[in-house]
């Protein structure tokens, strides 16, 4: 069974396979215009799914770029606004405390043979 809300023009927005608030239809069989929306919320589900790795990649990039930049003195991280000062400490002792932790377990694992 699928559960549709159409728009004022008669556009599908929304198919489930449960009952929701809004549904303006319902169908026992997957229609043509069903499975075309389908489709294309597949598609745009997983297209929405590699924008947002490709943002916590950039955010890497992004912030080796500020390393780089306050490494050859470029800027300091002063010149940024606070809130970025902030995000930028927390991220960089984040990773540092996440590689002491690395070597950790890379000692018990030596320990373990």
């Amino acid at each position: 069974m699928h559960f549709i809300e159409r728009d004022g023009e008669g556009r599908i927005v929304r198919v489930e396979t449960a009952a929701f608030t809004g549904m303006t239809e319902q169908s026992e069989v997957a229609t043509a215009e069903i499975s075309e929306w389908l489709k294309v919320e597949s598609i745009r589900a997983a297209t929405i799914q590699q924008l947002q790795q490709s943002d916590l990649n950039m955010i890497r990039v992004l912030e080796d770029l500020i390393e780089v930049l306050m490494s050859k003195g470029i800027i300091s991280i002063t010149d940024l606004p606070p809130a970025a000062q902030s995000k930028l400490l927390n991220r960089a002792q984040a990773r540092q405390t996440l590689s002491g932790l690395e070597g950790l377990i890379g000692d018990d694992d030596e320990r373990l043979i």
